[in-house]
């Protein structure tokens, strides 16, 4: 069974990270990848999403997400720039990579009460996989999106000291 993580990123995975390629139809949803690592922001720190090892794509966690978003609280920080390469795509690891935020979150964001994200109303194919990885659809919807409005959903995380209910594939080096 292939085994997806969350890495944070060191030069060699960086590099195969700026490499990643999302199709020019899912561009106006993410932007590259290279095109996000090249504009970091404040407070947005980047992972890798490691198939077997692997890098295959990325996401950003936002602390600072409640700044832009009047949705969202201090204590509940926003996943960014969620992107799965188009080689692996529809393979089940945009839902893995969703289901390993809780333990994430357990290690490097201990204050943090859920992830905020919000995706496009046209993306279907990611509405899909956050859902199955563990996101709800709040029923609300944030009309700033660069690429037109996009449904708000949110994953609450466990209280501080609740063990972890995650499979292997949710696991940390």
């Amino acid at each position: 069974m292939p085994i997806v993580t969350l890495a944070p990123l060191d030069p060699a995975i960086t590099a195969a990270v700026r490499g990643i390629r999302v199709a020019e139809q899912q561009v106006v949803f993410s932007r590259q990848p290279a095109d996000i690592l090249d504009k970091p922001e404040a407070g947005a720190t980047p992972y890798a999403i490691m198939l077997d090892g692997a890098p295959v794509g990325m996401l950003r966690i936002d602390t600072g997400f409640h700044l832009n978003h009047d949705f969202a609280a201090p204590d509940t920080p926003g996943v960014r720039s969620f992107i799965v390469g188009t080689g692996v795509q529809g393979r089940g690891i945009g839902s893995a990579a969703s289901a390993a935020l809780p333990a994430l979150a357990r290690r490097l964001y201990p204050a943090a009460t859920a992830f905020y994200l919000t995706v496009n109303l046209r993306n279907a194919p990611a509405q899909r996989a956050y859902l199955r990885g563990g996101f709800r659809d709040t029923g609300a919807h944030y009309l700033l999106g660069d690429a037109g409005p996009q449904h708000i959903f949110r994953m609450d995380l466990p209280a501080a000291g609740t063990p972890p209910k995650l499979a292997a594939s949710a696991d940390f080096r």
